[in-house]
């Protein structure tokens, strides 16, 4: 089964240079049919034929109302959401979006290595990463904890890095249900560099894989 993903990659505020990089990436592993747009009218379009819908470092309102109502309606139908890095800079003046996300941008330190410690060993996510994960990347705070809300996946040890904001319990990537559908959201991504790790590309993946009900699968 071809697994079709609408790659959204539009940014009406900070565009990550890397966006590219993320782009071939993902075409590159051989996976997926991928559909890139930065065009918002392709988010006007029905959805039904994409297993899930990526906003890969959109940044600012980049839906029309047209839009978010098509792409609210295919996740609450059974449709799946994969938000990558600076999705959580994404809509916001529309409440919903929020939701669906789980959690929203507050601010980040400079990039710097730090550890990422898996919290759920047995999600496609998850499974392809060492208990503890030295990872260089740009270590979002968020507005709120999203625990209450969402499943963790993995969280940032902020006592291996400089300036975290949210203390001993700071969620990096998790997945949630969205009436039918399913979402996966991962705060990494930044770098080119992260484009280029196994690492991270096998935890994309299986988030991915998770989000469209892939997750399974044999690779």
């Amino acid at each position: 089964m071809t697994v079709r993903l609408l790659v959204y990659t539009r940014t009406a505020d900070y565009r990550h240079d890397s966006i590219p990089d993320a782009v071939a990436a993902l075409r590159g592993t051989g996976e997926y049919a991928v559909e890139h747009t930065e065009d918002p009218a392709a988010l006007e379009a029905p959805l039904d034929g994409y297993a899930a819908v990526v906003f890969l470092s959109t940044s600012g309102d980049v839906l029309t109302p047209a839009g978010r109502d098509r792409l609210a309606g295919y996740v609450e139908s059974g449709g799946g959401f994969v938000g990558v890095h600076a999705a959580a800079c994404t809509e916001e003046n529309w409440p919903y979006y929020g939701e669906l996300l789980g959690a929203r941008f507050a601010r980040h330190p400079a990039i710097q290595p730090g550890k990422a410690v898996v919290e759920d060993r047995d999600h496609p996510a998850t499974r392809p990463l060492p208990a503890v994960w030295d990872v260089t990347d740009e270590w979002y705070d968020f507005r709120t904890n999203p625990r209450d809300r969402v499943h963790v996946l993995v969280t940032a040890d902020e006592s291996s890095y400089d300036g975290g904001g949210m203390g001993p319990d700071h969620p990096l990537a998790w997945c949630r249900a969205q009436g039918a559908g399913r979402v996966f959201y991962t705060a990494l991504g930044h770098t080119a560099e992260a484009w280029r790790d196994p690492g991270f590309l096998a935890h994309l993946r299986g988030g991915i894989d998770w989000a469209t009900g892939t997750g399974d699968r044999e690779r």
